[in-house]
């Protein structure tokens, strides 16, 4: 394994075991809630909307490392984003765990989400990397029904 692999790595298991942004938001203006069946993933995303402007974030569930340490990733990524500018991220988020294996990951559109890149090397586990992103995505667009990754 590769030194960079091994830091993405650590990077994963770290946020899996110290998530942040972890409980429930008690001022949350939308909750939105993810099921991943193929592996059972779930999870519950608190957003506390101030206009366009997301003034909070945090999640709550269960799932695999890759689930919760995309989760605690991403809360990070959005705090105080525009609506507007964390669905930008969520696209760029998902092109990446997308993108062909053998195709550069654009590090510099993705930042620090970067170290998931290496689900694409395991189709079923970007679905475990996505349900977070597709559980912000519903609720940034109100939607009533539990986000999936199908």
């Amino acid at each position: 394994m590769s030194d960079l692999s091994e830091l993405y790595q650590e990077v994963i298991l770290d946020h899996n075991r110290r998530p942040r942004n972890w409980g429930a938001l008690a001022d949350a203006t939308r909750i939105s809630k993810g099921h991943n069946p193929l592996c059972g993933d779930r999870l519950t995303l608190y957003l506390k909307l101030d206009g366009d402007r997301i003034a909070g974030v945090s999640f709550e569930g269960s799932g695999c490392a890759i689930s919760k340490a995309s989760a605690s990733l991403m809360t990070d990524a959005i705090k105080t984003q525009s609506v507007d500018d964390a669905m930008v991220l969520f696209h760029k988020f998902q092109d990446m765990v997308t993108t062909p294996i053998d195709e550069p990951v654009d590090e510099d559109a993705v930042g620090k989400l970067a170290v998931l890149a290496g689900v694409r090397e395991f189709p079923a586990r970007v679905k475990c990397a996505s349900l977070a992103w597709h559980t912000l995505k519903a609720a940034l667009e109100g939607a009533d029904e539990p986000a999936k990754t199908e």
